[in-house]
């Protein structure tokens, strides 16, 4: 199992998410599930693509933290 994180950011009308370990791996959706849910149709398209090109699949690095400010 590969885990990846991913990124959804509000953009004007929609949604977009991507993965800093993917490069290149991008979806986007009406709403924040439907562009997460895109995103992971997305990844199982990008990783069988690499699988079939005979590259090696990433190992995810990124992770995310929120820091607060007062």
């Amino acid at each position: 199992m590969h885990r990846f994180l991913i990124v959804i950011e509000k953009a004007d009308g929609n949604y977009s998410a991507y993965s800093p370990d993917l490069p290149g791996c991008v979806a986007t959706g009406a709403t924040r599930e439907e562009a997460e849910k895109n995103m992971y149709q997305a990844i199982e398209m990008h990783i069988k693509g690499m699988q079939e090109d005979g590259l090696p699949i990433p190992e995810s690095t990124s992770f995310a933290e929120y820091v607060a400010i007062q």
